[in-house]
C-alpha cells in the first residue's frame, strides 16, 4: 500500500509534462506559463519535505501517511475544479505538500517496519512505486488528458491517492513517532563542504535532466505534432528506459563505485542530449533519443544517493531528505530556465541547454569530489 501511495504521488509529478498543450490552451496561457506548474510543484516538495517532516515527527507514521494523502487528493482536486491558472498554481503547491510528506514517510515507515536485514528491500518495493509511475501512471494519464480532458487526469490522480487511504489505514501500526530534530538538526550535514558539493553538483545535473522531460512535447513537437497518443508512447518508453537505467547503475554503483558511475552517466548524457535536436523529425529518432536519455537520466539517481549516504552514515536521513530537496530544486528551477530557453532560443535549444548542465555536473563531480588517500568505493562515493 506504501508502493500504490508512492505510485499515485508520482503519477502527479510526472503528468504535468504530458499536459502542457491542454493546460495552457485550456486555462488561455503560454505553454512556458503553463510549465510553471512543474515549477511551482518543484519548489513546494523541496521547501516543505524537511520542514513537514520535522513538524510531524512525533506523529504516529499511520496519522502521516493518512494526513498526507488527505492534502494530496485535496491538492489535485482543486486542480481540478480551478477555474483560473493563480489557483491551479496554488492547488499545485497543496498537492507538493501532501507529496513531500507521503513520500519521506513512506520510504522510513518500510526501513522501520522491516528491520535492518530487511531494509533495503522494503526501501526497493516502496521506491518501485515511483518508478512505475513513470512507466503506467504519466502515460496513462496523458492518454486520459489527450482523449477527455486534463482535468479528468487531475481526479484520476485524486483517486489513486484515495485507494491507497483504506490499507494503511487499516493494516499499518499506530506506531513510530518520534521526536523532531529541529531545522538545526536537518541541516546539520550542511557544515559538511563535501555534503554541499554533492549537493550543488545534484541541483546541476538534475536541471539538466529535467528540463528536455518537462517540455518534451515542445521538442518533439515537428516528429508528433500535439497528438496525445504519440507524447504518451513517448513517455513510456522513456520511463521503460529509465526503469532498466537505475537497475543497471545501481548494479554498476556496487561493483564500480557510485562517483565513477555519476561521471561516466553524465558524460554520456552530455552528448546523448547534444545530438537530441538531429532526432526531433522522425519517429524512429525521436524513440531513440529518449531511450538513450531515459535510460541514461536514470542512471544517475542511485549512484548519487549512494555518495550522499556514504558520507554520513550516521545521518542517513538527514542527508536523503536533503538530497530530495535538491532534487526537487532542480526540477523547480528546470521548468523556470525551461520557460526561459523556449521563449528566448525556441525548443530545439533547450537539449544543448541539457547538454551543457549535465557536461558541467561531470566536471564537478571530478573536480569536488575526489578520491580521498585510503578510501574504498563506499567512501569514495
Amino acid at each position: 500500500m506504501l508502493s500504490f501511495g508512492v505510485f499515485a504521488v508520482g503519477t502527479d509529478g510526472f503528468v504535468i509534462a504530458g499536459l502542457l498543450p491542454a493546460i495552457a490552451g485550456s486555462l488561455h496561457v503560454s505553454v512556458a506559463a503553463a510549465g510553471q506548474l512543474v515549477t511551482v510543484f518543484a519548489i513546494s516538495y523541496a521547501v516543505l519535505a524537511p520542514v513537514l517532516a520535522a513538524l510531524t515527527a512525533s506523529w504516529s507514521r499511520r496519522a502521516v501517511l493518512v494526513t498526507a494523502l488527505a492534502v494530496f487528493t485535496i491538492g489535485n482536486a482543486v486542480t481540478a475544479l480551478a477555474p483560473g491558472y493563480g489557483l491551479v498554481l496554488a492547488s499545485r503547491a497543496l498537492a507538493a505538500a501532501g507529496a513531500a510528506l507521503f513520500t519521506a514517510t513512506a520510504t522510513a515507515t518500510a526501513a522501520m517496519l522491516a528491520g535492518e536485514r530487511e531494509r533495503g528491500r522494503a526501501i526497493a518495493i516502496v521506491m518501485l512505486g515511483s518508478t512505475t509511475s513513470l512507466v503506467f501512471g504519466a502515460p496513462l494519464g496523458t492518454l486520459v488528458g489527450g482523449n477527455l480532458d486534463w482535468r479528468a487526469t487531475m481526479w484520476l490522480v485524486s483517486g489513486l491517492g484515495l485507494l491507497a487511504v483504506p490499507g494503511i489505514a487499516l493494516w499499518l501500526p499506530a506506531r513510530g513517532r518520534g521526536v523532531s530534530p529541529g531545522v538545526r538538526g536537518y541541516l546539520a550535514p550542511l557544515r559538511n563542504p563535501r555534503v554541499v558539493g554533492l549537493l550543488v553538483t545534484t541541483v546541476v545535473a538534475f536541471v539538466g535532466i529535467y528540463m528536455p522531460y518537462t517540455y518534451i512535447s515542445e521538442i518533439f513537437a515537428p516528429a508528433i505534432g500535439h497528438g496525445p497518443d504519440a507524447l504518451a508512447m513517448l513517455l513510456l518508453t522513456f520511463g521503460i528506459a529509465g526503469t532498466l537505467g537505475n537497475i543497471t547503475a545501481g548494479h554498476q554503483a556496487d561493483r564500480r563505485g557510485a562517483r565513477r558511475v555519476v561521471i561516466a552517466v553524465t558524460l554520456a548524457l552530455g552528448v546523448v542530449f547534444a545530438l537530441t535536436p538531429l532526432a526531433t523529425g522522425t519517429i524512429p529518432a525521436a524513440l531513440v533519443a529518449v531511450v538513450l536519455s531515459g535510460f541514461f537520466s536514470f542512471g544517475v539517481t542511485t549512484p548519487q544517493q549512494h555518495r550522499i549516504i556514504a558520507l554520513t552514515p550516521s545521518g542517513q536521513s538527514l542527508v536523503t531528505s536533503l538530497y530530495q530537496s535538491a532534487v526537487y530544486l532542480a526540477v523547480s528551477l528546470s521548468g523556470a530556465a525551461g520557460a526561459l530557453g523556449l521563449q528566448a532560443f525556441g525548443s530545439q535549444a533547450l537539449p544543448l541547454l541539457a547538454a551543457v548542465l549535465v557536461f558541467a555536473a561531470a566536471v564537478l563531480t571530478v573536480l569536488l569530489d575526489r578520491t580521498r588517500p585510503g578510501e574504498g568505493p563506499a567512501e569514495a562515493a
